[in-house]
């Protein structure tokens, strides 16, 4: 399979990396600094910005599918890269998309209609960066591609344990945090099992 991989020297991006190449994939990564990934022969780092549409084309252009795990860092980098990819996207004819959300935007147990960082159930007293993952996923929603949204909660580097709970649409009950690591490794899973579909889904320990 080949990958266009946004987000690749972040904390997810880079744990999915390795292990994308340990599995054989061949990935195109977007970078605004090369230095920060070693060299691999299955690896193409395109340097660029993630809010610049011919730099996301340039780095989909032979992928099968789009892994984004780009973060918010208090910018609309979010928000304009994933207006881009899925134009990529339709353009290309690459159907399927795959990316690192929030827990925030799952639905609320407690307040149904609800998104969960706008309810009760969210302690945020800044709602910035809920809202810019909030605005990518009603843009995959009115799409036709086949998209799938990894929501993890609190985020420790912590270590791989292999052992977690995912509910689509909902952060499985009591769940407090998830590791880097099973993050990774489950929307790796999700990208090659072709899981949850068209859905939101929670992950936490």
């Amino acid at each position: 399979m080949h990958i266009a991989l946004f987000g690749a020297t972040g904390r997810v991006g880079t744990v999915f990396l390795h292990k994308a190449l340990e599995e054989g994939h061949h990935v195109t990564a977007l970078v605004r600094d090369a230095t920060k990934l070693a060299t691999h022969p299955n690896l193409t780092l395109i340097v660029g910005d993630a809010k610049v549409y011919e730099d996301i084309e340039k780095t989909a252009v032979k992928a099968d599918i789009i892994l984004s795990s780009l973060s918010t860092d208090q910018t609309t980098t979010l928000t304009d890269s994933m207006k881009h990819m899925i134009a990529v996207c339709l353009k290309l004819q690459i159907n399927r998309i795959v990316s690192i959300g929030t827990a925030g935007i799952l639905d609320s147990r407690l307040e149904p209609g609800k998104l969960r960082y706008d309810s009760v159930e969210s302690r945020r007293s800044k709602k910035f960066a809920a809202e810019e993952h909030a605005k990518t996923f009603y843009m995959l929603q009115q799409t036709t591609l086949d998209w799938t949204l990894v929501c993890p909660t609190a985020l420790p580097m912590g270590e791989r344990l292999g052992n977690y709970r995912v509910e689509a649409d909902l952060l499985p009950e009591e769940g407090k945090r998830i590791s880097v690591y099973d993050t990774a490794d489950f929307t790796y899973k999700v990208m090659t099992e072709h899981l949850f579909s068209k859905k939101r889904v929670g992950i936490a320990y």
